[in-house]
């Protein structure tokens, strides 16, 4: 594409964004600053529309942006506007060092209220909790109480099942092993990066170790109601939304049951940063209307969860991209210590 069809392009875009009408070639004209004829936009927004990134309302001789269209202008003409300093400082001081339960909550508001959208977050799962010290405490033979410390001070306890006695000596080198090397994870992180330090391990504490590892990869609950969203209300005010009643409540039912939308949001976490869903690109069919923009948030560098902006396509990008960014930055320094 050459410059001139891609600034026709980001101004037809900015502009639809703006006022949701579609844009003819008279306004583009002085929108775009190039000294072009009506003819010669008309041409170029004809080669655009075939290379399907517009498209023609049947009831308007104006062009609005299709998802191709968005996912262009997203990835290569977007100018990022600096999120204002009043909405810093409203994330800055609700993102305070807090149980990962409230701040999930606290930041799936916030991208709401921030965006008139939905906001939602993906809380971490019990298996990634990050853990401050893990102790195991003998109540009878074959018996051990597994005490896990997170770093919000919640204290968990567990009952494993052992093949064999241990002695007290042992359940202490064991926990102050696993404490050492590891606090601060996760123990589907420790799972990841044991298996060859067991190896090198006493056969008997090893054994211990195993146990607490598979305990907290399979028995520290399931993902359950694992998404957090504020602000679905929000998008009954949004027109291109609420024009089509049944859609809406078919993204209101998705909102309900949380499935599809955990699915999208687990995604993101293997992004580095802010990751764009548009239209069909999210994979299920009552977002098609709609974009996701997701970020990963961490706890002392380990990814733990994903949050988000559910609303239109048609979307301010440029705000809502850092309101997001920052958010999941603010999140992760809440979480670590």
């Amino acid at each position: 594409m050459n410059e001139r069809a891609q600034r026709l392009l980001k101004a037809l875009i900015e502009r639809y964004i703006a006022d949701g009408q579609p844009v003819g070639s008279k306004t583009l004209s002085a929108l775009s600053g190039l000294e072009l004829s009506s003819a010669s936009i008309r041409n170029t927004l004809a080669d655009l529309e075939d290379m399907g990134l517009i498209a023609s309302p049947h009831t308007s001789a104006g062009r609005i942006p299709t998802a191709r269209g968005y996912r262009l202008f997203v990835d290569q003409l977007l100018t990022i506007r600096p999120l204002e300093e009043l909405a810093m400082k409203e994330i800055e001081s609700s993102l305070q060092p807090d149980s990962p339960q409230r701040i999930a909550q606290a930041a799936s508001g916030l991208l709401s209220d921030l965006t008139h959208f939905a906001g939602v977050v993906v809380t971490p799962q019990r298996s990634d909790v990050a853990f401050r010290q893990i102790e195991f405490l003998r109540l009878s033979e074959r018996r051990i109480l597994m005490i896990l410390v997170t770093l919000d001070g919640d204290v968990q306890n567990h009952l494993l099942a052992t093949e064999r006695d241990y002695t007290p000596s042992e359940l202490v080198e064991a926990g102050n092993f696993i404490s050492q090397h590891y606090s601060g994870q996760g123990l589907s992180v420790i799972a990841a990066n044991l298996a060859g330090e067991l190896r090198q391990l006493q056969g008997d504490i090893s054994e211990l170790m195993s146990a607490a590892v598979r305990f907290g990869q399979h028995g520290l609950g399931s993902p359950g109601d694992a998404v957090v969203i504020s602000g679905g209300m929000n998008l009954l005010n949004v027109r291109d939304l609420s024009e089509d009643l049944s859609r809406l409540r078919e993204l209101f039912a998705v909102f309900e049951r949380k499935t599809e939308l955990l699915k999208l949001l687990q995604q993101g976490r293997e992004a580095q940063g802010v990751n764009i869903f548009i239209g069909e690109e999210s994979g299920v069919v009552t977002l098609d209307e709609c974009s996701v923009v997701t970020a990963p948030y961490r706890i002392n560098g380990q990814v733990v969860g994903t949050l988000g902006v559910v609303g239109p396509t048609r979307m301010a990008y440029e705000r809502v991209i850092p309101i997001v960014d920052i958010t999941a930055r603010l999140v992760s320094s809440a979480l670590s210590y």
